[in-house]
């Protein structure tokens, strides 16, 4: 979907932000680009929907050179979300998130109604927040309507730039969560800027870690990231190993036992066979249980123990 190709930007004083840049994103997939200050992740971002116009190299979106096209019809197909939200503080809720619909020449009923949906699908009951004002909403609310608002036009392509940054980290992993849930339910192919590799472990398909000088050092799943680092710059950075294998290994049949054997008294609630590790481990927590229970769908498959933990947590870090 989105492919970039020997991509820089070098500034008139020499500084070079993004350094030869060669990167492909795949239809529905989310990447995070995820480094230190000053490595350029931003600069890409932006290079995208040429906020920013790269010195060098070609960027493709859907098989169309983006240099090629008119860069404001470029970003009105683009969806765009950044840490400060950028909201018209004058306008309501539900006219934040008609915006673009607007200017591509939709009645202001069908747009109405498209905020409406969209307020809906990002958690924000249209009958009690569309017609508040931003300063009406806290946080987390506000960020929401920015991705209602990027949605609005139906983009195939999302690029969000630090967008849970400005929230306190009990919301902002709330936010993760269902942002990720919706974007598995939309399909949309999304590029993530961060600089916290939880986040990026936790919400990306595939991690991009970029150098000082905008050097893409290695680009990986969150998995094979931490299991496998491309040298000591990635292991610092990642923190190889260790607890946040627990965010990215899925649990499988083989790591469950069946339920024979286990006291009623240990089993805590149910999960499903799609979650985390960590998603197990903190429902032992919530329940105060050792053992978990694990079903697909209707079906329960058996249950996880410390020891079925243990074994996953093993094969993940290979």
């Amino acid at each position: 979907m989105i492919r970039l190709e020997e991509v820089g930007k070098t500034y008139p004083d020499g500084t070079v932000a993004v350094h030869e840049l060669d990167l492909e994103v795949g239809r529905g997939e989310m990447v995070c680009l995820v480094g230190p200050s000053g490595c350029g992740k931003s600069t890409t971002l932006k290079m995208i929907n040429r906020l920013i116009e790269p010195t060098t190299g070609r960027i493709w979106l859907d098989g169309t050179d983006v240099t090629g096209v008119d860069p404001v019809e470029l970003r009105r197909g683009i969806g765009y979300v950044i840490q400060q939200i950028g909201l018209f503080p004058h306008q309501r809720i539900e006219q934040n998130v008609m915006t673009v619909p607007l200017l591509y020449g939709e009645s202001r009923a069908t747009a109405r109604e498209r905020a409406h949906e969209l307020l809906a699908t990002v958690g924000l009951d249209p009958e009690t927040y569309a017609r508040r004002y931003p300063h009406e909403l806290s946080g987390g609310q506000r960020q929401r309507v920015g991705v209602a608002r990027a949605l609005a036009a139906n983009p195939p392509v999302l690029l969000m730039d630090e967008p849970f940054g400005a929230v306190d980290p009990v919301v902002r992993h709330r936010l993760q969560a269902e942002f990720r849930r919706l974007q598995a339910e939309l399909g949309k192919t999304v590029v993530l800027v961060t600089h916290d590799i939880d986040e990026a472990i936790r919400m990306g398909d595939r991690v991009a870690v970029m150098a000082v000088g905008g050097h893409l050092v290695q680009y990986a799943t969150p998995a094979e990231l931490l299991a496998h680092p491309a040298d000591e710059r990635v292991a610092a950075f990642v923190g190889a190993g260790g607890l946040r294998a627990l965010t990215v290994t899925r649990l499988r049949e083989e790591h469950l036992e069946p339920l024979d054997g286990v006291a009623a008294g240990d089993l805590g609630a149910a999960i499903d066979i799609d979650s985390s590790l960590e998603d197990a481990l903190a429902l032992m927590l919530r329940h105060d249980k050792a053992v978990v229970g694990v079903r697909r769908g209707p079906t329960f498959l058996g249950v996880l123990t410390p020891a079925g933990v243990h074994r996953a947590l093993r094969e993940s870090l290979r």
